[in-house]
Parts: C-alpha cells; sequence; structure tokens
C-alpha cells in the first residue's frame, strides 16, 4: 500500500506542476501533506515536516549565502572576461550559444557544486538567450545535463556517497569510469550541437555588428526574423523562446547585469575577487569547513571588500532578494515532500519493491539492472537515500552472482545526468528560478533527452568492460 501511494504521490506532483494546475511550492507542501493524511500518518506531519527541514536547512543555508556570494562577483565583474570569451566563440550563433552553455556548465561542475555552476552559467548566457529570442529550456536543460555528468567527480557526491556505502576507495570507481563519462559529456555536446541547429532554424541567423561591441558594450544584434528571407533589424530581446517559456517579459536588471559600464564594478579589485573566489572553491574540495560556513564567511567578506559602505552593502543584498527567497523557499517546501516520503516509510517501500522485482534470471547481470534502476531511483529519491539505503542491498544481491562491488558502484552513477533536474534536487531550483523558467517545462524538455545521456554513459560503460 506504501508503495502505491508513495508513487501516486510523486506521479500527482509531477502531473500538477507539469500541466501547471499548481506552483512547484504549493505542490510539494499541499500534496504531501495530502498524502501523508491518507496513509493514516497526518497526526505524525509536523514531525516529518521538521525533521525534513533540519536536514535541509544546511542546503538552504549554504543556496542563500552562495546566491549573495556569486551575485557579489557578477556586480563587481569577476566573471566578465568568461562571458566575453564565450560571446567571442558564439559570435550571436544560436547553435554556438548552445554549445557554449553546455562546455560553460561543463568546466564550472569541475568546483563539484551545482548550485555555483547554474548560477555563474545562467548569469553569463541568459542575457544572450534573451537577446536571440532563444528558448531558456533549452539553456536549462543542457546546464542540467553537463552538470549532472560532471557531478560524478570524486568530490561531487555522489562517487563519495558509494563508496562510503560499499566501503570502496573513490578513486577506483572513478578513474575506470572517465571514458563511459566522455562519452556521456561527448553526447550532451552534440545534443546541444542539434539543439542549436534546430534553435538557428527558428529563429534565423544572427550576426554582431563588429567583433569590439562583444568586448566593449553591449551587444546589439542585427538579424533575421524566424521566417527567412532578408535580414532585418530586429530590437534586442528577440521574439520569444520556445517550449512553452514566453520570451517577451525581458527583465531587465538581468538584461544589463553585465553591462560594462554598470557602477557595480570594481576593476581595481579584480585579482582579490579572483583570489577570494578561488580560495573559497578550494576549501570546499578541501572540505576545511562546511560548505554553508564557507560561503557564509565568503559573503560577508566579498560585501565588506568590494562595497565598504553600508548602504551600498545593503543594496547588493536587496538586489540578489528575489533569488534568495525564491530559491530558499523552494528548498523548504522541497523538505515538507522528502519529509513525507522518507517519515512515513514510502521511500523504503518503493525501494524495496523495485528490487523485488527484479527476476532472480538477472543475477549475474545486477551491475546493468543497477544502472537502469538508477535512472528512476536518483530522480524520485535524494542521493543519500539511494547510495545509503537502496544501493548496498543490490550490490549484496550483486556479490551472491559475483557481481563486484566496485561494478555496482560504477554502475549507480549512471543516473546522475537525470538526477540534477529531479524535484527533490535544491539546485535545479536555482537554475530555473534565475533563467525565469517554469519547473515544469525544464521537466518536459529535459526528462527524455537527460535519460537518453545516462542510457549513453551505461553503455559505454559497458563496452568498455567497467560495468
Amino acid at each position: 500500500m506504501l508503495t502505491i501511494l508513495g508513487f501516486a504521490m510523486i506521479a500527482t506532483f509531477l502531473v500538477l506542476i507539469m500541466t501547471k494546475k499548481m506552483s512547484p511550492i504549493a505542490a510539494l507542501v499541499l500534496i504531501p501533506a495530502l498524502f501523508c493524511v491518507a496513509v493514516g500518518k497526518g497526526t505524525h506531519l509536523g514531525d516529518y515536516v521538521i525533521d525534513g527541514v533540519s536536514g535541509l536547512a544546511p542546503t538552504a543555508a549554504m543556496l542563500m549565502f552562495a546566491i549573495v556570494y556569486f551575485g557579489v562577483m557578477i556586480d563587481v565583474g569577476l566573471f566578465d572576461p568568461v562571458v566575453r570569451g564565450i560571446l567571442r566563440f558564439c559570435k550571436a550563433d544560436p547553435m554556438r550559444v548552445v554549445v557554449g552553455t553546455a562546455v560553460l556548465a561543463a568546466i564550472v561542475s569541475l568546483d563539484g557544486d551545482g548550485s555555483t555552476t547554474f548560477m555563474i552559467t545562467v548569469s553569463a548566457m541568459y542575457p544572450l538567450y534573451k537577446r536571440l529570442g532563444m528558448s531558456l529550456v533549452v539553456m536549462t536543460g543542457v546546464a542540467a545535463m553537463a552538470n549532472g555528468v560532471m557531478n560524478t567527480v570524486p568530490w561531487g557526491g555522489p562517487t563519495a556517497r558509494a563508496a562510503t556505502a560499499l566501503k570502496l576507495d573513490a578513486a577506483d570507481i572513478f578513474v575506470p569510469m572517465i571514458p563511459a563519462l566522455l562519452v556521456g559529456l561527448l553526447g550532451v555536446l552534440g545534443l546541444a550541437y542539434v539543439l542549436g541547429l534546430r534553435e538557428r532554424r527558428r529563429i534565423g541567423a544572427l550576426r554582431l555588428p563588429d567583433e569590439e561591441s562583444v568586448e566593449t558594450k553591449e551587444a546589439v544584434l542585427v538579424g533575421a526574423g524566424a521566417g527567412g528571407g532578408r535580414p532585418e533589424k530586429r530590437p534586442v530581446g528577440g521574439a520569444g523562446g520556445a517550449d512553452g517559456v514566453d520570451g517577451a517579459d525581458d527583465d531587465e536588471d538581468l538584461l544589463k547585469g553585465l553591462d560594462p559600464d554598470r557602477p557595480t564594478l570594481r576593476p581595481r579589485l579584480y585579482w582579490f575577487n579572483a583570489l577570494l573566489t578561488g580560495t573559497l572553491i578550494t576549501a570546499m574540495i578541501l572540505e576545511l569547513l562546511p560548505i554553508p560556513v564557507l560561503f557564509l564567511l565568503g559573503a560577508a567578506l566579498a560585501l565588506s571588500v568590494n562595497y565598504p559602505r553600508l548602504p551600498d552593502q545593503k543594496a547588493r543584498i536587496a538586489a540578489h532578494a528575489d533569488n534568495v527567497l525564491n530559491v530558499s523557499g523552494m528548498v523548504f517546501a522541497a523538505a515538507v515532500f522528502t519529509g513525507v516520503l522518507q517519515g512515513t516509510g514510502m521511500v523504503d517501500s518503493m525501494a524495496g519493491w523495485l528490487v523485488d522485482t527484479v527476476p532472480d534470471g538477472l543475477g549475474p547481470h545486477m551491475a546493468l539492472v543497477t544502472g537502469v534502476l538508477s535512472l528512476p531511483l536518483t530522480y524520485f529519491m535524494s542521493n543519500d537515500g539511494f547510495y545509503f539505503g537502496v544501493l548496498p542491498v543490490l550490490a549484496e544481491a550483486g556479490a551472491a552472482h559475483g557481481v563486484t562491488p566496485l561494478e555496482m558502484a560504477r554502475a549507480s552513477l549512471v543516473g546522475q545526468p537525470l538526477h540534477m533536474s529531479s524535484p527533490l534536487v535544491p539546485a535545479v531550483y536555482v537554475l530555473v528560478g534565475m533563467a525565469r523558467v517554469e519547473f515544469g517545462d525544464h521537466t518536459r524538455f529535459v526528462v527524455k533527452w537527460a535519460a537518453l545521456t545516462c542510457l549513453l554513459i551505461l553503455a559505454a560503460g559497458i563496452l568498455f568492460g567497467t560495468i
């Protein structure tokens, strides 16, 4: 019964947000509350919610101060050279813009933190997508998949969890998987190329007036309409995105966010900010302090040095308050969902049912089974729940048929490109929130492509003999 109710709760949530019948925050709160009562544990709802909030509170705090920190770094111009480099590569070509999005997300993902990746990627690419009138869900989808592949680095989380759960060395899990993961990353780049060609056909050919404008001032685009024919001038902002995302309502603050003449720039402090960011990321990788503490200290230091005047500090905090409120509110709403799933026992019942449905004849192929199961399980469960709750059970079943724990651990990483778009992943709300994309639109667009990327990694792992 718990299994049926668990799947029904998740399905109800997904249907309501994808059909836009409810907002994600309302659905994350009200749907689990309703099902908690249906399970007969309504009196424990408060306990489940508190447990969920307690578990996600450090994540919410990290996101709050990370948004402030990276928002300030964007304000002061730290990432302007990266943006100029991407713009030089893109040259207002939609195909290059989408590929550039994948490359940028993959590079930034090396820090092992999805929220950081999405903040930098969206801040850099959003203005260009809006000016070209490109689909914003293409941006969020490509960024999420690139980050999902790169999220498997040993310091990113999943690999460390798999190593801990099965008492293995993270390097022994990750290093042999590199060829398969590279195939997955090439698959994301190939998909970005195809999606970029589709965008190019949709909106027509565009060009920048001159190369210098990329480096010295905001780009003014000249291009053709979607219908082809002779190129004609078009106002900055484009005609709107595809896949249900309306591009007409340009956010002027974000469009001006990389204005080379903005008063928030601090060019004399560029190397201080670069050193501070490098130190912060290094400290995160080395785990010198908890990540929320690092971002708290980093945000306080960045504000104090770059904007010593109190009114300026207040102005910078206020400028990023919307993102902070939207993301932290979504995280705490997600805490209700995860708290009810775990507290009622639905998630354990669902995982047990899936494991029990594996036929005995597939025992010698448990690594393959684990790879396939990692797609739905890591989408509907947290990484902690999957790696510490389900993977040991699967590994034990595999060991009975001669499948090594290393093979099982590697196979468990396959579902990460899909996992990064799960409604239970706080970072995805940073992505869709900053990109002004509805979560349901993002989900409809990305699920099929992310699942295909996962299966590509699985096939490559089998081909290379690592799974």
